[in-house]
């Protein structure tokens, strides 16, 4: 090597020595941390791609508010009850924002609820709370279709006549039909084509987060443009289910029943035509388009999710299943179905179901925000723009604040005299200004599901298999890996 050579390797040695030293400088008000290394920030310390440790590994070092990077952007992980509780309640407003990241904002380019912000976000989730409660949330009405798409999941559980099945299409259709109800007034015959290739499209948009190639796009968006691979297939996806919503808003706008709203739709267009001349209102149907495959998008998977999880525990815990089928029993014997009302006469029933949904949550994390202005949080500088992650699998798994946090233990939310108990540690719907608009519409949806087929059917392993697999398909959504089971129908 030349003298020239030399010189030249030394001193890019030297800049990036310097570089490093004034990047630890300019980040020691933040948050620790792993080494961020330039393009790929911190991603080469957790993988590029989701685990179910994923966020969890660096708590022992770090603490329970920790910085990682993803190329130049900023995340703040908020891990526990305690940490998570305090950024979400003293800094509302500051940790209100969705995050604006290239394949979000390509995805609903800053509208409907869950991935817009100011005061667009805000008169779309008023107008997604209100008609929500105006529909019959906690009143007969929903229950009522809720129920009948119940006695429906039965009777198709029913025809598999205690053969092992997978239940995902089933209880997928089941998801899928309550959402339909409170969207567009009806549900959908399971072999309806079109609902098939809607379910398929969504499935594509809503599996993508957490993948590799989600991160990439993230961290080189204008480079994946140009190239080949699943977030192509992710965008194009939503060309297929904007048809879908915008054919039912037609339906809707023809049928002319406005001033008697029946569906969300209708609420919406109602809305619209009220604020028709306020100069300041952001009701238009694109917006009402990005609603509609908001509730579909967080209103269906999870609950699938969920439901799926649930059987699979009750299918690995049969003591745990016969008791419930027993208080059941007891208190209403098969003279008529169970609402959601009911669940204040089963205790042991509500405590078995949020225990299923603490121990094994639909979420790897709580959906990520972005704060809105500087913040200092427990002598830590958050800048503005600063993603924020309130890991809420944490919170659910917090060992300060659950006896058993990776038992699966119905204890949990029973007092000594066997009485429900309410946790405040129970957050799976998430805190603060951003949490889940159809939170009571889950709650609902997963009571009324498991007790009516709790009812109906004894879950049991197949031959010669001695347990489900526990372990989850760590992405976003955290799904069971695939199993069957047998529903063995119960003589009343």
């Amino acid at each position: 090597m030349t003298v020239v050579g030399i010189f030249l390797f030394i001193l890019l040695l030297a800049l990036l020595i310097f570089l490093f030293l004034k990047q630890l400088w300019s980040r020691r008000h933040l948050p620790p941390g792993p080494l961020a290394l330039p393009l790929i920030g911190t991603l080469w310390a957790d993988g590029f791609s989701f685990r179910e440790d994923y966020f969890h590994k660096h708590v022992k070092r770090y603490g329970n508010i920790y910085s990682m990077w993803t190329g130049p952007q900023l995340l703040v992980v908020l891990s526990g009850f305690k940490a998570v509780k305090e950024g979400m309640t003293s800094f509302p407003e500051e940790f209100s924002n969705r995050l604006e990241e290239p394949f979000f904002t390509a995805l609903g380019k800053g509208r409907g609820i869950i991935l817009s912000n100011g005061h667009n976000w805000k008169q779309q989730r008023h107008i997604g709370v209100t008609s929500l409660r105006k529909l019959g949330l906690g009143k007969k009405s929903i229950e009522h279709q809720i129920e009948d798409i119940a006695q429906t999941l039965g009777e198709i559980f029913r025809q598999t006549k205690g053969q092992p099945f997978d239940p995902t299409f089933q209880i997928q259709h089941a998801t899928y039909n309550v959402i339909c109800s409170l969207t567009y007034g009806y549900h959908f015959a399971p072999e309806d084509e079109n609902l098939q290739k809607f379910i398929q499209a969504l499935e594509i948009i809503v599996k993508f987060p957490g993948d590799f190639f989600h991160l990439m796009y993230n961290v080189f968006p204008r480079l994946m443009s140009y190239l080949p691979g699943p977030h192509k297939e992710a965008l194009a996806s939503v060309d297929l289910v904007v048809p879908f919503a915008k054919q039912e808003i037609e339906k809707h706008k023809e049928s002319r029943t406005l001033h008697e709203p029946q569906d969300f739709i209708d609420y919406y267009l109602l809305q619209m035509e009220k604020s028709r001349n306020d100069p300041d209102s952001t009701y238009s149907e694109e917006n009402l388009v990005q609603c509609i495959l908001d509730f579909f998008s967080a209103g269906t998977d999870t609950t699938l999710t969920t439901m799926k999880w649930a059987l699979l525990l009750l299918t690995n815990y049969p003591d745990v299943q016969e008791k419930v089928q027993k208080e059941i029993e007891d208190v209403f014997g098969f003279s008529r179905s169970i609402s959601y009302q009911d669940r204040k006469k089963l205790p042991y029933t509500n405590a078995v179901i949020h225990e299923m949904q603490r121990f094994k949550y639909a979420l790897l994390i709580g959906l990520p925000r972005q704060s809105t202005k500087d913040v200092k949080m427990r002598g830590y500088h958050i800048p503005k723009g600063t993603i924020i992650v309130p890991d809420l699998r944490s919170v659910l798994l917090d060992p300060e604040q659950w006896e058993t946090p990776e038992e699966f233990n119905p204890n949990h939310f029973l007092d000594k005299d066997g009485k429900f108990l309410n946790r405040e540690e129970f957050l799976p719907f998430g805190l603060g200004l951003r949490s889940c608009v159809g939170e009571q519409l889950a709650r609902i949806e997963v009571f009324v599901f498991l007790t009516n087929l709790l009812r109906a059917f004894s879950f049991r392993l197949p031959e010669g298999v001695k347990e489900l697999n526990e372990a989850p398909v760590a992405k976003l959504i955290t799904h069971p890996q695939p199993y069957k089971l047998c529903a063995i129908p119960i003589q009343a």
